[in-house]
């Protein structure tokens, strides 16, 4: 068996995840996960080197195909709910452009990105015209915005989950996108991982199905504190946001999670696989929590949140 191939089989069950996860986990500490966000992002020495280690972080992946690019918008705009301006993204898919009406996904950057930088190796544009297998993903728009680090929760004077919330997704339904019937979805890699398995938690009405990839995901306050003393305000707003005790709150719709096994947050999502809904896919397979297998989850995360946002994909 091809150690980089994904284990997605239709859905998982939980158990079956447990059997494949528990190993890492068990030495996977929070030592580990310390730090992980910015080495994976460059910003600390040592993601060569993890990059390197018995090929764990080797992942191999078909090189992504595109159509002919649609339009790619993008501005600012000032938010009162993060009191600071934030620039975005709107990306068309091909043959689509202003005055379209289409489902919406909301896709949220990791530690240290922006709006610019929010997939791995592709832009809004490619991913909007991406092909798999030799053929286009259903056409979706996506927006992608300035969250900050904060992990795209609550902080004393910068609510990134409300800019969300109660301004961008209204700004991209005057557009005519999410809009009526068409539907939203979200998506996320790392701390945006994190931040698209809370949304949906927090506004089941408003998000119809989430992908999340490689999601930051801590079991405690301490162990998140130590890590990334920015991520949570406080262990209150921590408990407030813990997407693992919230997981319930997303049954009734489709969610999609991949994480590597090698990855310092796998921990996480191992816990966070023992209480989501039965109907979760949960994808474990080789990986780190590095760009390679960012880019190898995000066309299939993709393929997915078109089968549930537009009726025909």
């Amino acid at each position: 068996m091809d150690p980089n191939a994904s284990t997605e089989h239709g859905r998982w069950s939980r158990r079956k995840v447990l059997a494949v996860g528990l190993g890492a986990a068990a030495v996977a500490g929070a030592g580990a996960v310390a730090g992980i966000e910015m080495v994976a992002h460059g910003a600390l020495p040592g993601k060569q080197t993890l990059d390197r280690l018995d090929g764990a972080c080797s992942v191999t992946y078909p090189a992504p195909s595109f159509s002919s690019l649609g339009p790619s918008l993008s501005g600012a705009f000032h938010s009162a709910a993060r009191n600071r301006r934030v620039g975005y993204t709107v990306a068309y898919p091909p043959g689509h452009g202003p005055g379209s009406a289409l489902p919406l996904i909301v896709m949220l950057h990791g530690f240290g990105g922006n709006h610019a930088n929010a997939l791995a190796d592709m832009s809004p544009a490619q991913a909007m015209a991406l092909r798999v297998d030799g053929r286009p993903i259903a056409p979706m728009a996506m927006v992608t915005v300035d969250g900050g680090g904060g992990y795209w929760n609550p902080h004393p004077g910068d609510d990134p989950m409300a800019m969300v919330v109660d301004e961008l997704v209204p700004m991209c339904q005057r557009l005519g996108l999410g809009a009526g019937p068409q539907r939203i979805g979200t998506m996320g890699i790392s701390m945006g991982g994190y931040g698209a398995l809370r949304l949906a938690e927090r506004y089941p009405d408003r998000f119809a199905a989430v992908a999340a990839i490689s999601p930051a995901v801590w079991t405690s306050y301490s162990q998140a504190e130590g890590a990334n003393p920015g991520a949570f305000a406080s262990a209150a707003s921590f408990r407030a946001n813990d997407v693992i005790d919230q997981a319930p709150h997303l049954d009734g719709r489709p969610v999609r999670i991949a994480s590597g096994v090698d990855d310092p947050f796998h921990p996480g999502v191992v816990a966070l696989a023992r209480v989501v809904p039965t109907t979760t896919t949960v994808v474990v397979s080789a990986g780190c929590h590095t760009d390679p297998f960012f880019a190898s989850q995000e066309p299939p995360s993709l393929v997915f949140l078109s089968r549930h946002l537009v009726p025909t994909a």
